[in-house]
C-alpha cells in the first residue's frame, strides 16, 4: 500500500477526554474516530488491526472444530421473555420497537437466538456435539463508557456456543477452547492469563477468564507464580490460617478512642498492627440484620458472600438500621454484647481464629481490646471465606504464595449446562429414544477490544508497539525526497515490488513530508520495522533499516544494510 493511495490521520495530541494509553494511542495514531458516546468509527488503519485479530480467532476457531454462522444483530423480545431475560437483563439492554409496535433489542448476546437455533435443527444425539460461532457487533448500553474501545457501547465480537449430549461431551469441548484461546492470545503476542472465574449474570456451572496483564487492567487478579493457579479475586479462595486459635492472654478492657472511628486509626492509636483489629460490616439480607466480621486489613468479598446460605439479596444496612439494632453511630460497631437471638453473625475465617483482637465497643468513642471468642462473646454462628485474597496468602492448590495483578478481560468461557436449553425446550432425543435437555456451553472473545489491551501492554513514549501478528503494516519504507528523487523513487518502488511479491504486508511512504514527520507517524502506529531511503544513503550504497521493538521492549538501535542485499536481509528478517 502506498501512503499517498492510503489514508493516514495521524495527531500530535489526544482529546483531553482520552484517559486511557490506548483511547489517546488509537486516537492519536487515527486508528479510530469518536462518533458519539461509546461509538467510534474504525478508520483504515484500525480496520487493518481488527481485521488480523479476527483472522486469527477464525482460524483457531475453525481449527479447534468450531462452525461459523451469523445470526441477527436485532432479536424479538419474545425469545428473551421465555428465559426470563428481557425483565432482568438491565439497562444495558438496548430496547427498541418496529413500525408494527413489536418489541426487539439489539442483541448485547446471543445465547437465546442461537438455542432457537438448535431446537429447530437438531433433534438427536447423533448431531451433538455442535459447536457454532460468529464474528459481530454487539450493543450493550454502558451507564458510563469510557477508555475508548476498552468499553464502548458498540464492540466487535466473537461468541460461541456448543451443544452437546452430557456433561462429559460438554466438559471435553470446553476444555478444547480454552486450549484455542491459548493458542489465540499467544499469536496475538499478548501476556495473559487464563484465570477461574465467577459465572455471574450469564450462569452455568465452570468459567474462565482470559486476562490480558496490564497495569490499567480494571481486575484484579490472584495468581501464583510457582504454579498454573489463577483466579480473579471474586473468586479465588482464601484458605483458613493454619495455625489453630491461641488461647487468650489478655483480659478484655475498654480503651478510649474518642475520633478513631476505622480501624486503621484505632490500630494506630494503640500502636498495634492492624491484622489485630475486626471489622464490623452490618448488612441486611430477608429484611434481616446480619453482621460480617472481617479483620482490620482485609476487604469484603461480596460475590463470595452473595452465594452464601439466604444471602443472595443482601445490601448493606443503613445509617437507621444500625442505631436501632446497636444504639451506636457507625465507627464503633462491635460483636460484644449483641443481641444473638435476633442478630446472625458470620465471621471470615481469618477472624474465627483470631485472639485478643480489638474491635468496636458499641459505645461512642470506646473500643474493646483484648476481646477473645467463648469467653467474651459466643462462637460465630457461621465462618465462611468473604474476603478477597492479599498478596503473601497461601495459594489455594498449595503451590506456593499468591500475588495479586491487574488484567483487562478479553475473553471469557463458560459451561452453561441446561440453563437455557431447559427453559426454551431444546431438546435432543437420546438412544433409547428419550428426550433430554441439551447441555450448552458459551465461549467469548471481545475482537475490538483485544486490540485497545496489546496497545496498553505494548507502547512507548513514541506511540504504539505492535506484536507483528497484529500490525496494520509488516514494514514501513519511508521513502525521503520520493517525489524529488529519482534515485530514491526507483530503489524505494522496486524494495516495496520486491517485498510485495512475496507477499509481506509493506506500507510505502511516498508522501511529500519532512523525514521527521514520516518518521513520527511510523513509530505512532506502530509498525514493526522501518527502512528509510535517502539520497545520502544511496549515494553510498546503502539503505538504514530500524526495528520498532529491540530486545529490551523499547525501539531498536539502527543499522546500515547494503542496497544490493537489502530485500534478501528483509526476507530472512520478515519470515520468507
Amino acid at each position: 500500500m502506498r501512503a499517498t493511495r492510503f489514508f493516514i490521520s495521524t495527531t500530535k495530541e489526544a482529546p483531553s477526554e482520552a484517559e486511557l494509553v490506548s483511547h489517546k494511542l488509537m486516537l492519536r495514531a487515527g486508528l479510530i474516530k469518536r462518533l458519539g458516546s461509546g461509538l467510534y468509527t474504525w478508520m483504515p488503519l484500525g480496520l487493518r488491526v481488527l481485521r488480523r485479530v479476527e483472522a486469527i480467532v477464525r482460524e483457531e476457531m475453525n481449527r479447534a472444530g468450531a462452525i461459523e454462522l451469523l445470526m441477527p444483530a436485532v432479536q424479538p423480545a419474545e425469545l428473551w421473555e421465555e428465559t426470563g431475560r428481557w425483565a432482568v437483563f438491565g439497562p444495558q439492554m438496548l430496547k427498541i420497537k418496529d413500525r408494527h409496535q413489536r418489541d426487539f433489542c439489539f442483541g448485547p448476546t446471543h445465547e437465546e437466538v442461537i438455542t432457537d437455533v438448535a431446537r429447530r435443527e437438531i433433534k438427536s444425539y447423533r448431531q451433538l456435539p455442535v459447536n457454532f460461532y460468529q464474528i459481530q457487533m454487539k450493543f450493550r448500553d454502558e451507564i458510563r463508557p469510557r477508555f475508548g474501545v476498552m468499553r464502548a457501547r458498540e464492540f466487535l465480537m466473537k461468541d460461541a456456543y456448543s451443544f452437546h449430549a452430557g456433561k462429559d461431551s460438554l466438559a471435553a469441548t470446553y476444555q478444547t477452547m480454552v486450549d484455542a484461546y491459548g493458542r489465540i492470545f499467544s499469536r496475538l503476542g499478548l501476556t495473559f492469563r487464563a484465570v477461574a472465574a465467577d459465572t455471574g449474570a450469564i450462569g452455568g456451572s465452570a468459567s474462565h477468564e482470559f486476562h490480558v496483564l496490564a497495569d490499567s487492567g480494571e481486575d484484579l487478579i490472584a495468581y501464583c507464580p510457582d504454579s498454573d493457579y489463577a483466579a480473579n479475586v471474586e473468586l479465588a479462595e482464601a484458605l483458613a490460617p493454619a495455625v489453630p486459635r491461641a488461647a487468650p492472654q489478655e483480659t478484655q478492657r475498654e480503651v478510649d478512642t474518642p475520633k478513631q472511628t476505622t480501624c486503621e486509626d484505632v490500630a494506630a492509636l494503640l500502636d498495634i498492627p492492624l491484622a489485630r483489629t475486626v471489622k464490623l460490616i452490618a448488612v441486611m439480607a430477608d429484611e434481616k440484620l446480619v453482621v460480617l466480621l472481617l479483620r482490620g486489613d482485609h476487604m469484603l468479598n461480596e460475590v463470595k458472600l452473595g452465594k452464601l446460605p439466604g444471602m443472595a439479596d443482601f445490601r448493606l444496612a443503613n445509617e437507621a438500621e444500625i442505631r436501632a439494632a446497636f444504639d451506636c453511630p457507625p465507627g464503633f460497631l462491635g460483636p460484644v454484647g449483641i443481641d444473638r437471638a435476633k442478630i446472625k453473625v458470620i465471621a471470615d475465617r481469618t477472624v474465627a481464629a483470631m485472639s485478643d483482637f480489638v474491635c468496636g465497643a458499641n459505645k461512642p468513642k470506646y473500643h474493646l481490646a483484648g476481646v477473645n471468642f467463648a469467653r467474651d462473646l459466643p462462637e460465630p454462628d457461621f465462618v465462611a471465606d468473604i474476603r478477597n485474597v492479599t498478596s503473601g496468602d497461601p495459594s489455594p492448590d498449595g503451590q506456593g504464595t499468591l500475588q495479586l495483578c491487574r488484567g483487562i478481560e478479553v475473553g471469557h468461557v463458560f459451561q452453561l449446562g441446561s440453563k437455557y436449553s431447559q427453559a426454551m425446550n431444546a431438546t435432543y432425543l437420546d438412544e433409547a429414544g428419550q428426550s433430554l435437555a441439551m447441555e450448552m456451553g458459551c465461549y467469548g472473545i471481545g475482537v475490538s477490544r483485544i486490540v485497545a489491551s496489546a496497545i496498553e501492554q505494548n507502547h512507548d513514549d513514541r506511540g504504539i508497539i505492535w506484536p507483528e501478528t497484529m500490525a496494520p503494516f509488516l514494514l514501513v519504507v519511508v521513502a525521503i525526497g520520493y517525489g524529488k528523487s529519482e534515485a530514491v523513487r526507483h530503489a524505494a518502488d522496486t524494495l516495496y515490488a520486491e517485498l510485495g511479491s512475496a507477499g509481506f504486508d509493506v506500507l510505502l511512504d511516498d508522501r511529500d513530508e519532512r523525514p521527521g514527520v514520516m518518521f513520527a507517524d511510523a513509530e505512532l502506529v506502530g509498525i514493526p520495522h522501518r527502512v528509510t531511503v535517502g539520497e545520502r544513503g544511496l549515494a553510498d550504497g546503502v539503505i538504514e533499516y530500524q526495528p520498532r521493538r529491540a530486545a529490551t521492549g523499547q525501539s531498536g538501535e539502527a543499522q546500515k544494510i547494503a542496497l544490493a542485499d537489502a530485500t534478501v536481509f528483509l526476507k530472512e528478517l520478515l519470515g520468507g
